[in-house]
């Protein structure tokens, strides 16, 4: 079987489809991951064969304009938006579905693809799938922030799938990979395959020294603030202030920042320890709280290590993200106007001493860990390929 996974150009979405990639591969599939450009070396990074299609587009700027109000930070500067009708949203995803849409199909096309996997803002893809006549999954990366505009999608797509031939299709695909363990996940009804969130967070080593436990009677903290915000404007990469917040007398912290984020931090108190370019799973294991930005990689991770989250989201899919922690009594959000040094410190100290907290967290893990794994998933898709005549090769 042979398996085209796609997704535009953003670090993090990439991510979410690893674990299901190496899995196939690991069963003796072919697998080939396409995006944007841009993102091929990241796709290499994480060892799967990659492909480039299709053209650059500014994700940062488009992404930068969706940056929550907030009288603390000031506005940066944005570009111009694409024009188009709908939920600006949407219009955002058009612009990157019709970068990559015309190069997918003729990857799929000639490569003979038997599946196409997406995540859930990668549109191109349903309509590659369609174009070539195979089916379609689509993939969680988080909470499902689209559900609400599964019937605008066809009409706002509608210019992309005619220009390749494709009248009538799902843009939700066949069925939907679903990461998220119940009390978290979206009530929906469309077909679900649920899956066990595996965390991949990036390829890197372990923290050299390693980090040691803490001292008995001591807590630790991991910040994080993840990759988008950084790229979007300085000032709304918060995850210093954030760290030197939460200290505590009996609170170690430990700093999570990439290379491009070690200039951004200033001067940080002596008992902040910073780690750079360690992904985040790597970090936890001795961890009793996550403070963050809520991008779906890092809440589901934590949540993975049963940890409870404080979280100031500053994006709209962050929100989303946040809200569900907050939902399922795993943690508590601010927005960033809220978010000073005494609210921070404050929040993160009730979230250590809280036992219903850590408790939601724990049990959100045991229901992940009850999830399919993802090689448990392989079965599935060969069956879900084997329901159509295989094309002559």
């Amino acid at each position: 079987m042979r398996i085209l996974f796609t997704t535009w150009a953003w670090p993090s979405h990439l991510y979410s489809l690893v674990p299901l990639a190496w899995a196939c591969r690991a069963a003796g599939h072919e697998v080939l991951v396409a995006s944007q450009p841009e993102a091929l070396d990241e796709i290499v990074r994480t060892g799967l064969p990659a492909a480039a299609v299709g053209r650059d587009v500014d994700a940062a700027g488009l992404v930068r304009g969706y940056l929550l109000p907030s009288t603390a930070v000031p506005a940066p500067v944005l570009p111009a938006q694409p024009a188009g009708k709908g939920p600006r949203a949407m219009r955002m995803f058009y612009e990157h579905a019709d970068s990559m849409v015309d190069g997918l199909v003729a990857l799929a096309r000639d490569w003979r693809a038997d599946l196409v996997v997406y995540e859930p803002t990668a549109l191109a893809g349903p309509i590659a799938a369609a174009a070539v006549g195979v089916p379609a999954v689509r993939h969680l990366y988080g909470t499902d922030l689209l559900v609400r505009a599964k019937d605008l999608l066809p009409g706002v797509l509608a210019p992309l799938a005619e220009r390749n031939g494709v009248g009538a299709f799902d843009p939700f695909g066949t069925v939907t990979v679903d990461p998220c363990p119940d009390g978290f996940r979206l009530p929906a009804d469309y077909p679900r395959l649920p899956v066990r969130y595996v965390p991949f967070n990036g390829p890197g080593a372990a923290p050299s020294p390693a980090l040691a436990p803490p001292a008995p009677g001591r807590r630790r903290v991991v910040v994080t603030w993840g990759h988008t915000l950084a790229k979007l404007s300085a000032a709304h990469f918060f995850g210093a202030q954030a760290a030197a917040a939460v200290r505590g007398p009996d609170v170690d912290v430990v700093l999570a920042v990439s290379a491009a984020q070690r200039p951004l931090l200033g001067d940080l108190p002596e008992d902040v320890t910073v780690v750079t370019d360690v992904p985040l799973n790597l970090l936890l294991a001795d961890a009793d709280l996550v403070v963050s930005h809520g991008g779906a990689g890092t809440v589901l991770t934590a949540l993975h290590a049963g940890l409870p989250l404080l979280l100031v989201p500053q994006l709209p899919d962050h929100a989303g993200h946040s809200a569900r922690v907050l939902a399922a009594g795993a943690g508590e959000v601010l927005t960033r106007d809220e978010a000073d040094a005494a609210q921070l410190h404050e929040d993160a100290r009730r979230l250590l001493e809280s036992d219903a907290h850590r408790g939601a967290a724990r049990l959100l893990r045991e229901r992940m860990l009850a999830q399919p794994t993802p090689a448990d998933l392989v079965t599935q898709l060969e069956v879900l390929a084997g329901s159509r005549p295989v094309a002559a090769r």
